[in-house]
């Protein structure tokens, strides 16, 4: 089916790059003589006080627009995400659709201890305040994430690029690790697409970003691991897990994980530690780190993956030959 409505992509100022390779691999899988797609002008004013004003200098009257922005901190690529939502809207668009590759906030997912704020759904509220139709994210921390939108959200998944690498290692005795209880599903799912046994780590935590103690449920002794998560942040659970399996008498463990926030000293810990290697993927810039060993760290892109559902969306096609997990 063939939409008349026109695709516009524009991207803001936080995921620039990766919205030029999704842009690459949409022409790559267009039909020929279809006409190619180009990243669309959005300029940023900055003020002196530090207040920014997006704009887009082109017309949107009619398309169906999509603005990719990963919404890791700082705020400001928030803020910016759903003042070009808004802006896109006053200009007539017909759809926006915000494309998140990280959505951030989201392990604000419940009241965890009394008087927080549920971040997820105050970011949720915000996107659909500011006019957008539908959220395109990957990897979200709690699946249940999807319900706090009263819109479509299509929530794909890094499994697609991760289990085709883990598949390429070839290890001899693979077994799939979750650093925490709550990675037990993710970890699960993994491991019955590799056909391969799962291993636990149980954690507790003296205060946020700070683990007391790990331990390990499952068969160590003599297994290749590959620790899956949703994100690698300060790197202290990842790091701490790695080292307390290769005491277990783990022959080598390795990690994928979907969202390489790296934070504080997360360089430094994952040079430090037991971990053979890390994938990550590009939801998220890689930030610089000068002086530090990043040898171990991989990055795998998205890029594909958002381009095919991109393109399948705009044209009503269906997404799910897309979904492994």
């Amino acid at each position: 089916m063939n939409n008349v409505h026109e695709m516009a992509i524009f991207a803001c100022g936080a995921s620039k790059d990766f919205a030029l390779k999704v842009i690459d691999e949409i022409n790559a899988i267009k039909a020929p003589g279809a006409g190619e797609e180009r990243l669309g002008a959005l300029e940023v004013t900055k003020f002196s006080d530090g207040e920014f004003q997006p704009a887009f200098i082109e017309s949107v009257r009619g398309d169906t627009v999509f603005i990719i922005q990963s919404t890791f901190p700082p705020v400001d690529n928030l803020m910016e995400l759903l003042l070009a939502i808004d802006a896109a809207k006053r200009a007539s668009a017909d759809k926006v659709v915000a494309v998140i590759p990280y959505f951030g906030w989201a392990r604000q997912d419940r009241k965890d201890r009394p008087r927080v704020a549920i971040g997820a759904k105050l970011v949720a509220n915000l996107l659909k305040a500011a006019g957008a139709d539908r959220v395109m994210t990957c990897d979200l921390h709690a699946d249940q994430i999807q319900g706090f939108f009263d819109f479509p959200v299509d929530h794909l998944y890094a499994s697609n690029v991760f289990i085709p690498y883990i598949k390429s290692l070839n290890l001899e005795n693979l077994t799939i690790a979750a650093p925490d209880m709550g990675g037990a599903k993710r970890a699960n799912s993994y491991a019955k697409a590799l056909q391969c046994p799962v291993v636990i780590c149980h954690k507790s935590r003296a205060r946020a970003n700070v683990v007391a103690s790990i331990t390990a449920i499952g068969t160590v002794e003599d297994r290749d691991i590959v620790i899956i998560d949703d994100m690698i942040d300060t790197a202290g659970t990842l790091c701490k897990a790695a080292d307390v399996l290769m005491e277990m008498g783990a022959r080598s463990v390795r990690a994928c994980a979907t969202h390489g926030v790296l934070s504080g000293a997360a360089y430094e810990r994952i040079a430090a530690s037991a971990l053979k290697e890390v994938y990550i993927t590009d939801t998220i810039p890689v930030r610089a780190a000068e002086g530090v060993d990043t040898s171990k760290i991989k990055v795998v892109s998205m890029a594909a993956l958002f381009a095919s559902v991109i393109n399948k969306v705009y044209n009503y096609e269906p997404i799910s030959p897309d979904f492994i997990y």
